[in-house]
């Protein structure tokens, strides 16, 4: 597939790798987007962040950012880019900064009227005030690191001190038996649903990055009333949020049908089991243009 090179950009630079504990799925991610837009037309320069400080070749017009996790998603990377007046993809730092902080986000969600699972935060010593089964998780990290479902009274200590270790604060939430689901956007197209089946109904990191283990319906088995609302309730959290460029929305629906925010992703992830590639690609959008779309949507820091 041909795609039309945005002249304004030639030579890009593509971050991946970064502090994060995402490194590894992070340099997965870049090496597939460098990939994807030199089909696309461009110039890639694939810049392996070793540490939170930005080092950029020389020449480079414009960044795709595929950094996940701190540094990356927080808005630390969007900063620095801003102060060298410098385009880059993805959302600006404060709306990066409310959606890496999953409380935050579900504040703005809760205000906007965007259904999300009741939660409480947690540090170290409090007691949790709702009733199992809960999922637990740090607030401010990514690719389910320390992310628990808790069932049983026996297995929460040991839940909630992984997830404490990751930046003092928890966030316990209300488990929603049910599908989980996640719709991708780009600029402000929204794409297909996807229906994510994974072992146990629990998406954790090894579901995630384990190739087969979990199956992943695209689009999702829905009905046209139910994808449509499911749609329309991401592309509202995508906007609440401020977010730009693109955006991973994560669902849950429970067996009533009632359908809940857990939380938005601004630089989804771009590996072969990566779920923004997976619902382009059922909207008709080639890896390659989607990359090239992406990048499209930088704007000068």
């Amino acid at each position: 597939m041909h795609v039309q090179v945005n002249r304004d950009f030639k030579r890009v630079a593509v971050l991946m790798g970064g502090p994060s504990q995402e490194r590894e799925v992070s340099l997965r991610s870049g090496a597939a987007v460098a990939q994807g837009l030199r089909d696309a037309g461009y110039e890639a320069l694939e810049v392996d962040v070793q540490d939170r400080v930005l080092n950029l070749p020389p020449g480079v017009e414009a960044v795709f950012i595929a950094l996940h996790g701190e540094f990356g998603e927080d808005g630390q990377v969007q900063e620095m880019l801003e102060q060298q007046q410098i385009p880059y993809t993805g959302s600006g730092p404060e709306a990066s900064r409310i959606a890496f902080d999953k409380v935050r986000a579900k504040q703005i969600m809760l205000a906007q009227g965007i259904a999300t699972p009741k939660f409480e935060v947690l540090e170290r010593g409090q007691r949790r005030s709702l009733p199992l089964p809960v999922v637990v998780k740090p607030v401010r990290q990514g690719s389910s690191f320390g992310c628990h479902k808790v069932t049983a009274e026996t297995a929460w200590p040991t839940a909630l001190a992984d997830a404490l270790r990751y930046n003092h604060e928890a966030l316990v939430e209300e488990y929603i038996d049910g599908r989980e689901l996640t719709v991708g956007i780009v600029d402000k197209e929204v794409l297909p649903v996807i229906e994510i089946r994974a072992p146990d109904n629990t998406y954790d990191y090894r579901a995630k990055y384990t190739k087969g283990l979990t199956e992943y319906l695209v689009p999702a088995p829905l009905d046209a009333e139910a994808a449509q609302r499911c749609q329309d309730l991401s592309g509202r959290t995508y906007q609440a949020l401020g977010t730009r460029g693109m955006g991973r929305v994560d669902l849950r629906m429970s067996s009533t049908g009632a359908i809940y925010v857990l939380e938005l992703n601004t630089i989804p992830g771009f590996t072969e089991t990566s779920l923004l590639p997976k619902a382009a690609r059922a909207a008709g959008i080639s890896f390659s243009a989607l990359c090239d779309r992406i990048l499209r949507t930088a704007i000068p820091g």
